[in-house]
């Protein structure tokens, strides 16, 4: 299975801060084999994210994670610049990552398809990140055969 990751932050595009989540989600999809095709690191807000994912889901089958931008802050713009490019939403998945911790309920996260992809929103601390990723990793290869036509059982 292949995967990207999107790391959503001011702080980390312009040098200020370390990418701890993008390296953290990284480590976690190696070890439930995932090739990560690809990592970026773009600044917040919604036309950035919308850019980025239209390129990353471009001729591409697989799982596509955002980390940051989910939360209230003014800048916090993932969920929008993922809805401009969604085909499709996956509801259950972006409730998942929400019910495994209390201040899941402050996330605006949303997780849907562009094309093959799937792609989910996940906070940007390195522990959220992971946490909400592992919420959902158990269906993330049913839901890529289905994305890729491929024979499933019922």
């Amino acid at each position: 299975m292949e995967a990207k990751v999107l790391v959503v932050s001011d702080g980390v595009a312009a040098g200020e801060r370390e990418d701890s989540s993008g390296r953290s989600l990284r480590g976690r999809l190696a070890s439930a084999d995932f090739v990560v095709k690809d990592a970026r690191v773009i600044p917040d807000g919604s036309d950035s994210v919308a850019g980025a994912l239209r390129e990353m889901c471009e001729d591409f089958a697989g799982l596509v994670l955002t980390t940051g931008g989910t939360g209230f802050g003014p800048r916090d713009l993932t969920p929008e610049g993922t809805l401009a490019v969604l085909d499709r939403l996956a509801p259950g998945i972006a409730e998942a990552t929400r019910a495994i911790s209390p201040k899941g309920r402050l996330s605006r996260a949303v997780a849907g398809t562009v094309g093959r992809c799937l792609v989910i929103n996940l906070p940007g601390s390195p522990g959220g990140a992971v946490e909400c990723l592992e919420a959902v990793l158990d269906v993330v290869p049913h839901a890529l055969a289905l994305l890729a036509g491929e024979p499933t059982p019922h």
